[in-house]
């Protein structure tokens, strides 16, 4: 009994300094923009609350810039805990069901995305399950924008989608991206977004798309000539944790971290559409010419990547699947 009571001691006090550990030592948290841009920002302002309201046990360091590896291999590595946190693109390579998240044309205005990425929304709920398969724990979202094209060169006939537009573009490596930028008139080549600047650069490409203004402005100005904004896609980035590190940590500290994380998406959304325009202002005046595009040149788009290109990705994430997801999107 003796011996069965200090083991029991032994185990308590591993559970208590293991809790101490998680809450004492600095975390790091990676993104993929350079320093002192809108996640850059946020994020400070994310880690000096966290800091303040935990009496400074809870402190972590922001790695800009992708400094600790593209976006696709910091996921898998906060999902092992080399990473402690990111907020970052969802990457679909350990579950092409991910892909769910980056639909093209899934939605039509940000009143319809803040809905269905609310807390408890099936959407958001999916896509926590997935990552929490991954051993990552979903902290909170960050609208960034709607999506279009960057280009270094002039397209041919560029609002209408049946149109070939003479150009290759760089997409994400997943297949939803590269479907819809074939189906719009593009040649939709995939390159990784740490080697995407050199390719348009050096003429592989001739533009990319996956990102928006903010992100054409933050890492592409200099090789953007032309920008097509047509809302390809609603990028949400999402502020991830491994997930063994957060149910480390004490109920009290938990609860500050979600009231911490609460702040940060609940600040992002009272600005996000507001910076999309100001950041298509912001390459324009950088030099690059905003293509003009209708509501109704956006919705031609839409019919026709939703009527050839959501068939190609459902079968990809599993048809029935795919379906049930799409059925639960808030109108």
């Amino acid at each position: 009994m003796q011996k069965k009571f200090s083991v029991v001691i032994v185990m308590m006090l591993i559970c208590i300094l293991a809790a101490g550990t998680a809450q004492a030592r600095k975390w790091k948290i990676s993104h993929v923009r350079p320093q002192n841009t809108a996640i850059d920002n946020d994020l400070k302002a994310f880690t000096a609350e966290l800091e303040e309201i935990s009496k400074g046990d809870m402190k972590a360091k922001i790695y800009a810039a992708s400094s600790l590896g593209d976006y696709t291999v910091v996921q898998e590595r906060v999902g092992l805990g080399a990473v402690d946190m990111a907020c970052q693109p969802v990457a679909a390579a350990a579950d092409k069901r991910m892909q769910i998240a980056n639909f093209p044309f899934m939605f039509t205005g940000w009143k319809q995305a803040e809905k269905n990425f609310a807390p408890g929304a099936p959407l958001r709920k999916t896509i926590e399950g997935l990552y929490a398969k991954q051993g990552i724990k979903l902290l909170a979202t960050w609208p960034a924008y709607f999506g279009g094209i960057a280009l270094n060169k002039e397209p041919q006939n560029p609002t209408n989608p049946d149109a070939k537009k003479g150009l290759k573009i760089r997409v994400v490596p997943t297949k939803s991206f590269k479907l819809m930028a074939d189906n719009i008139g593009f040649i939709g080549t995939p390159i990784p977004f740490s080697e995407a600047f050199t390719a348009v650069q050096t003429g592989v490409v001739d533009g990319v798309v996956g990102s928006g203004a903010e992100g054409y402005y933050a890492s592409f100005r200099d090789v953007t000539k032309y920008y097509l904004p047509i809302n390809t896609h609603f990028e949400m980035w999402y502020f991830i944790m491994n997930a063994e590190l957060y149910e480390d940590l004490d109920d009290e500290h938990k609860k500050l971290l979600d009231k911490a994380a609460v702040d940060f998406e609940n600040r992002r959304w009272a600005r996000a559409e507001a910076d999309q325009a100001a950041n298509e202002q912001r390459l324009a005046d950088y030099g690059a010419k905003i293509i003009k595009v209708s509501p109704e040149v956006i919705e031609a788009h839409a019919v026709k990547v939703r009527a050839n290109v959501w068939p190609e990705i459902l079968n990809d994430v599993g048809e029935d699947w795919g379906r049930k997801v799409l059925s639960g999107l808030i109108q």
